[in-house]
C-alpha cells in the first residue's frame, strides 16, 4: 500500500496529538521566552514544502547534484535579501543553527588552542562563546569578560585590559541574556589595537538591528552571525555575514568542512523572513517589541522585583527573583502552572547554581507578534508578580491561568488554522 499521501492523523496519531496539544499550549498561554517567537504562516508553509525532498550539496551554480535550478533561485534570493537587509558584503545562509554559524567562523579563522575573548556565560553570554563543555571551550583558549558589578552593563575597560594582556585572535561580542545596547564601535577599536578580529553574534537582536532599533555591528566586525527565529521571526536556523576577503574560506568552512547538504526548505523560509524584515510593517513591529519590553520591565519593577541593570533597551529583561527569596527554577515552574512561559536564568555574579539560578529571563517578541501592546504588558506584569509573590498559592495560579486564557482568546494565534 502506498501511504505517501496519507494524512499525519492516520499515519501517526501519537505525533498528530502532540502537535495539536502544542498548538493549544502556544495559543492559550503567554510565551515570554526571549529566544522564541511565532513565525509567519508563509514560513511554516515554506518549511513544509517539497524542498524538504531535495539534496543540494554545494552552492548556487556549483552543486554536486542535478535538479537544483529552483534550489539556486531560492538560495540566491535568501543571500541577496540578507545582504540588502543588513548591508553585508557576503552572506552564507546554509548554517542549520546559530551555534553552527558560530562554529563556521571559528573554523574559518582559528586553529585549536587559539585565544578567544568572549562574554562570560553567567553574565549573559552564550554556550558557543566559550563554555567549557561546548566545542568553543574545548578546542580554544577562552578568556571571559563580563559586566560591572554596580551597573551590570558590559565593563568595556576590563574588556580592553584583557585584550591587551592576552592578545586574542578573536573577540566575540553578543549575548543571550543581556538587555542593554552594545557599543560595537568601542569594542572594534580595542580589537584593532590588539590585532584581533571581531565576531558579533546578533542572534537575539537581529530583528532590532534590521529595523534600526539597535546599532548595527556590520561596519565594525569581520564576521556577524545570527539565528533567524528570534526577533527576525523566521524559521529555526542560522546565517553568517562576513567581509568579502573571508567569503571563500567561510563558504568552505560551512561546506564541506562542517555540514553536508543544506536544508533547502528552511533556506526558502529564511528568504521569506528576510523579505518581511525589510518592510515598514516589520519596523513598526520591532518598535512595539521594545516598547513592550520597557513597559513590562517597569511594571514588574513597580511590584518590587529587581530588574538586572535597572531596565532594558531591547526585547528582553532579567528579573532577580532571589531578592524575593525564591530561585529561578521555582519561579519558572510556578509561572508555567499559570500558563506563563519563561526560563530560569543566571544573573551577573550569581551565587546560585545554574540549575537553580537567581533569575528568570523574559522577552516580548512572541506576544508582540500576537498584537499585544502596553496595556497587556501591564496586566502581564501584574500576573507574573501575583504568582511569584504567592509562590505556593495554587488559588492564585488558577486565577491567573484563567485570566491568561481570557486574554489569549482576544489575540488568536494562527486564526486560519483549524483545531487550535
Amino acid at each position: 500500500m502506498n501511504r505517501i499521501d496519507a494524512p499525519l492523523k492516520e499515519i501517526d496519531p501519537e505525533i498528530y496529538a502532540a502537535i495539536k496539544n502544542e498548538e493549544r499550549r502556544q495559543s492559550m498561554g503567554l510565551e515570554l521566552i526571549a529566544s522564541e517567537n511565532f513565525t509567519y504562516e508563509a514560513v511554516l508553509e515554506s518549511t513544509g514544502s517539497v524542498f524538504t525532498n531535495k539534496y543540494a550539496e554545494g552552492y548556487p551554480g556549483r552543486r554536486y547534484y542535478g535538479g537544483c535550478e529552483f534550489v539556486d533561485v531560492v538560495e540566491n534570493l535568501a543571500i541577496e535579501r540578507a545582504k540588502a537587509l543588513f548591508g553585508a558584503e557576503h552572506v552564507n545562509v546554509q548554517p542549520h543553527s546559530g551555534s553552527q554559524a558560530n562554529m563556521a567562523v571559528y573554523l574559518t579563522i582559528l586553529k585549536p588552542g587559539d585565544t578567544v575573548l568572549g562574554m562570560n556565560l553567567s553574565h549573559g553570554g552564550h554556550l558557543t562563546h566559550g563554555h567549557p563543555l561546548n566545542f568553543s571551550g574545548k578546542y580554544y583558549r577562552i578568556v571571559p569578560y563580563g559586566v560591572k558589578k554596580d551597573s551590570e552593563v558590559i565593563d568595556y575597560d576590563e574588556l580592553a585590559s584583557l585584550a591587551r594582556q592576552h592578545k586574542p585572535r578573536l573577540v566575540i561580542v553578543g549575548a543571550s541574556a543581556y538587555p542593554r545596547i552594545i557599543d560595537f564601535a568601542a569594542i572594534a577599536k580595542v580589537a584593532q589595537e590588539t590585532g584581533a578580529m571581531m565576531m558579533v553574534d546578533i542572534a537575539h537582536i537581529a530583528g532590532l538591528v534590521a529595523a534600526g532599533q539597535h546599532p548595527t555591528p556590520v561596519p565594525h566586525a569581520e564576521f556577524v552571525t545570527s539565528t533567524t527565529h528570534k526577533t527576525l521571526r523566521g524559521p529555526r536556523s542560522g546565517l553568517v555575514m562576513c567581509r568579502e576577503p573571508f567569503a571563500k574560506d567561510l563558504n568552505r568552512s560551512v561546506f564541506p568542512e562542517m555540514q553536508g547538504g543544506p536544508l533547502v526548505h528552511v533556506i526558502a523560509a529564511k528568504a521569506v523572513c528576510f523579505k518581511e524584515a525589510a518592510t515598514d510593517e516589520f519596523r513598526t513591529y520591532i518598535s512595539q517589541v521594545v516598547r513592550n519590553a520597557k513597559t513590562l520591565a517597569a511594571r514588574i519593577a513597580k511590584r518590587g522585583f529587581r530588574i538586572v541593570s535597572g531596565g532594558t533597551d531591547t526585547h528582553l529583561m532579567l528579573v532577580d527573583v532571589f531578592s524575593k527569596g525564591i530561585d529561578g527554577k521555582q519561579a519558572e515552574e510556578a509561572l508555567d502552572k499559570a500558563s506563563i512561559t519563561v526560563n530560569k536564568n543566571t544573573i551577573p555574579f550569581d551565587t546560585n547554581p545554574p540549575v537553580k539560578p537567581s533569575g528568570i529571563r523574559i522577552g516580548t517578541p512572541a506576544l508582540t507578534t500576537r498584537g499585544m501592546k502596553e496595556p497587556e504588558m501591564e496586566a502581564i506584569g501584574d500576573w507574573i508578580s501575583d504568582v511569584l509573590d504567592a509562590i505556593n498559592d495554587e488559588a492564585v495560579r488558577k486565577r491567573v491561568k484563567k485570566e491568561v486564557e481570557t486574554l489569549c482568546e482576544k489575540f488568536p494565534l494562527y486564526p486560519k488554522r483549524s483545531g487550535i
